[in-house]
């Protein structure tokens, strides 16, 4: 791979005598790759180790390994299943710093501003062990899409999934979050060697315009920003103008904002010197791929020093009563929530927000339709209940004949009435219908 030269000479300049060791792992070295285990579903852990076997953990997460997509591919019952996500080491550094607490007597809300395809929002969406709530935005359709695909796998309950501009969000929830996530869109430096379309689109001018629209973006995440809330700016980039010139651009715009210390292992610490700032900014984090396993990437951690509430809306319907009767008969432990109806679509909305006039993609967790008077129940909710939540179960071990045929849709043989959840492993996959003898798939 050949670097772009005002790249190189940047670089040099910033690390000096380690430029060589730089350039050489970012040129020629192999890109690091790995996966997160999802611990919102229980045993997740155990299950997913056991078919990695000996494994190397990533140090600043503790659910992150090294490992291969030749390991558990895309193509496993336990990714279809939600019990891990393809996550790159470098991207699970930034939300552990958020210290996201759950379990207090206000129930946390969290923002990712910036979040397709997911890894950080559902990386969040496990710190807050489905108290909350969580809104994952993204401003392309498209990605938002995989986004609300992503977190609908991981039998996420209490996201909210928009497709909105930062500035609508700001005008909707002023100081509103008490956790913000901007992983903001950047040059992409950091992903030279995984992405080469990434170099080619490099330029001067590119990464000064990606600084400028990151600038934009931070006036809106600080915004949404709760008094004694935290914010945690990330990109994938080494240049300082998009990073450690950003984090400046927030302190001194916003002398309420404070730049906290990041205790966090294996990583390098941001150099206020590169844009003629202060060492205050060396409290800021890198990761170089020289000096760690994994690609390019940078995060600071904010505190606004000293609210805003919205408040749930609610729908009562035909589709809510239909829901009702199919919870009686298939269910032992519903989820709890705000039921929203959409025409024949039901969601089950966290509490604590109001979604009027904002574009959304996914309201929350989508329980299912109604159809001639019957409540089909969603892949989602399937995917989001544990097995002691269902009335009737069918399990199978992961790398059955069975369990290769529910996933290509094809029906199965068993003396079940009803609707009854799919298990790999006793992991839910997937809802069946039961009559005669026969299971009717319902795996989408």
């Amino acid at each position: 791979m050949t670097l772009p030269p005002e790249f190189c000479a940047r670089m040099k300049e910033m690390l000096g005598s380690e430029y060589e060791d730089f350039y050489h792992e970012l040129s020629v070295g192999t890109p690091y790759s790995g996966l997160r285990i999802n611990t919102l579903k229980p045993g997740a852990r155990t299950a997913v180790l056991s078919k990695l076997g000996s494994t190397e953990p990533v140090l600043w997460c503790s659910d992150g390994f090294y490992a291969g997509k030749e390991i558990l591919s895309g193509k496993h019952p336990y990714h279809a299943a939600g019990l891990f996500s393809f996550q790159e080491p470098w991207g699970r550094a930034a939300v552990p710093a958020l210290g996201i607490k759950s379990g207090g007597r206000q129930a946390p809300k969290v923002l990712d501003l910036c979040a397709a395809p997911g890894g950080k929002a559902t990386q969040a969406a496990a710190e807050l062990c489905g108290e909350g709530l969580l809104v994952a935005n993204e401003i392309i359709p498209k990605r938002a899409k995989i986004l609300a695909e992503n977190i609908e796998r991981m039998g996420i309950k209490n996201a909210v999934v928009t497709n909105e501009e930062p500035e609508r969000l700001l005008n909707k929830y002023p100081c509103f979050f008490d956790y913000v996530i901007l992983d903001a869109p950047c040059s992409g430096e950091g992903m030279f060697r995984k992405e080469p379309q990434a170099v080619t689109e490099w330029s001067p001018e590119h990464s000064a315009s990606c600084a400028m629209r990151q600038k934009h973006i931070a006036d809106c995440a600080v915004g949404m920003l709760a008094a004694g809330g935290r914010l945690v700016y990330s990109t994938c980039t080494f240049a300082p103008a998009e990073n450690e010139g950003v984090a400046a651009y927030i302190l001194e715009k916003y002398p309420y904002m404070k730049l906290l210390d990041i205790k966090t292992a294996g990583l390098s610490d941001g150099c206020g010197g590169w844009i003629g700032a202060g060492e205050e900014l060396s409290r800021t984090k890198r990761i170089f791929p020289h000096r760690s396993r994994g690609e390019g990437h940078f995060f600071a951690l904010f505190e606004k020093e000293g609210g805003g509430a919205c408040s749930a809306q609610t729908q009562k319907s035909a589709v809510c009563a239909a829901y009702d009767e199919f919870c009686r008969e298939s269910l032992i432990n519903p989820p709890k929530g705000v039921l929203c109806a959409f025409a024949e679509q039901l969601y089950l909305l966290p509490e604590g927000i109001n979604i009027d006039k904002i574009k959304v993609v996914r309201a929350g967790l989508h329980l299912g339709e109604v159809r001639k008077n019957r409540f089909i129940p969603s892949h989602a909710l399937a995917l989001a209940l544990s097995a002691g939540d269902f009335k009737r179960t069918i399990s199978y071990d992961a790398s059955s004949d069975e369990i290769r045929r529910f996933l290509h849709g094809e029906t199965l043989a068993a003396d079940i009435d009803g609707w009854c959840a799919v298990l790999a492993d006793g992991f839910p996959l997937g809802w069946a219908k039961g009559a005669q003898e026969i299971l009717k798939n319902h795996y989408p």
